[in-house]
């Protein structure tokens, strides 16, 4: 049985309700959450694209996209690395690093859409919450502090934060 039924969520999944990028955190993180991020996504065997200020870059290891947002000790030379996730072809997680405190991530709503598509979202955020060992939080695009779905680590599994129906 799934987590969650596409039925009951549907509607926080509709771009016009809750933006078309809704923010998806691990708070409470570390460098080494971080590489053990990015130690998953070539586990899993993901596709992914590493880049900095729009340039493609290779990625050797987090330590890198460290330097880069933290521009090396110059803050004039700070820059957003993004890491691009693609856990199956038709659905892109954009990665920033804006700290290191935080794992911040993007998913795109027009392509979670129907069961199987939120089942991927869902197994993305049970193995990225059980390597953690932290909850993962979505919440509508732009509003922090409210979320809409949590990994529950406890739990094992993603719940709804909130009634969809209130």
């Amino acid at each position: 049985m799934p987590d969650l039924l596409w039925d009951d969520v549907k509607v926080l999944f509709d771009p016009e309700v809750s933006g078309a990028l809704p923010d998806v955190v691990v708070e409470g993180t570390t460098v080494e959450d971080w590489q053990a991020v990015l130690d998953l996504v070539r586990a899993q065997g993901w596709q992914y694209a590493y880049s900095v200020g729009g340039e493609p870059m290779e990625l050797s290891s987090v330590a890198d996209m460290v330097a880069a947002a933290y521009g090396g000790g110059m803050p004039e030379l700070r820059v957003t690395p993004e890491l691009r996730v693609w856990p199956i072809p038709e659905v892109l997680m954009i990665f920033r690093m804006y700290q290191t405190e935080s794992i911040d991530f993007d998913v795109n709503l027009g392509e979670l859409q129907g069961q199987e598509r939120l089942d991927v979202l869902v197994d993305v955020f049970h193995a990225i919450g059980r390597r953690l060992g932290k909850p993962v939080w979505m919440s509508a695009e732009g509003s922090p502090g409210h979320p809409d779905l949590v990994f529950d680590v406890e739990a094992d599994r993603v719940v709804l934060a909130f009634d969809p129906g209130v």
